[in-house]
């Protein structure tokens, strides 16, 4: 592979996790690489790439900035993250038990094995086929009954799809690396199927295994049972539509509003009948515009050096 395109791959790597502040091992920027699959050939250009400053070696990582405070910051991240996710393992058995739920995974930050002091655990749910309503809503009832007891940070349940549409329809770096990240804890079959359903990330990172190895699988509850065969037929078929509509007007009214998150976005939902997620218009966008821009600079830092 042309010895230029090596570097560009490793600076694109490096680039986008640099936009969470987030410095890498070694191992760790192969796997995301986009064109790259020849170790020994990673290894020189990244070598080179230190020699001429344009990629940086902080204690155990490397990063495109040289801030040290970074290397710091990712270890006390992933010792938050180890505790967290015990909490996690707990919070997704919990998931589970709830009405069409097939499988739940940690997503975001808490994924990829880092958590800062303001972390929350972010999960993806896959439920059963055109009752995504009824199972969000339940879960979301239930969050209502956590913040009583100020436990809702533990169920953020953010980003859910339906068994009979797991494909993620957004297909750029963002989705790619959150799709590939995510931890399935309860449902390993569901999982299985939703990789092989999502295996165009492959061509972002062909080195990248998906890892389905810590999942168990679900187990049955009567509650769980009776509710779904309550709601089976065309009586679920309503009820789900019902409360399609009914929190696609309610967050509607909220994004009209002017209402936002505490990270000081508006609140806005993407809402089908096979998903629900936050609208990539506000985050995932902005996000990508900067890594773009990010890029940019960093391949003109490349051309400069003189060893392109």
């Amino acid at each position: 592979m042309e010895y230029s395109l090596v570097k560009k791959d490793i600076l694109a790597v490096l680039t986008y996790f640099d936009l969470f502040n987030y410095p890498l091992r070694k191992g760790e920027i192969f796997i995301f690489l986009n064109q790259c699959d020849n170790m020994d050939e990673f290894e020189k250009a990244l070598d080179n790439l230190i020699h001429e400053c344009i990629v940086f070696r902080i204690g155990h990582f490397y990063s495109v900035c040289n801030n040290y405070t970074l290397a710091n910051r990712r270890t006390l991240g992933n010792e938050r993250a180890r505790f967290l996710l015990k909490k996690a393992e707990r919070a997704a058995s919990i998931i589970s038990f709830f009405p069409f739920v097939k499988g739940v995974a940690v997503s975001g930050s808490l994924s990829k094995n880092f958590a800062d002091d303001k972390a929350d655990i972010d999960f993806f749910i896959i439920t059963a086929a055109n009752r995504l309503w009824i199972a969000r809503t339940c879960l979301h009832l239930m969050k209502k009954i956590a913040i009583l007891f100020n436990k809702q940070d533990l169920f953020c349940m953010n980003y859910f799809v339906d068994e009979s549409d797991m494909v993620i329809q957004e297909k750029n770096i963002y989705t790619a690396v959150e799709v590939s990240t995510i931890l399935p804890l309860r449902g390993v079959n569901i999982f299985e199927h939703f990789f092989r359903e999502n295996n165009w990330i492959r061509k972002y990172f062909p080195n990248k295994y998906l890892n389905n190895s810590v999942a168990a699988e679900l187990k049955g509850n009567p509650a769980k049972t009776a509710v779904e065969w309550i709601c089976r037929g065309r009586a679920g078929d309503i009820l789900d539509d019902y409360l399609m509509n009914l929190t696609a007007k309610r967050w509607n009214a909220k994004t009209a509003g002017g209402k936002k998150n505490r990270k000081g976005l508006i609140l806005s939902m993407g809402i089908g009948k096979h998903f629900s997620k936050p609208n990539p218009e506000n985050f995932q966008k902005r996000l990508l515009q900067r890594f773009e821009k990010n890029l940019a600079e960093n391949y003109r830092r490349l051309e400069l050096s003189g060893y392109f």
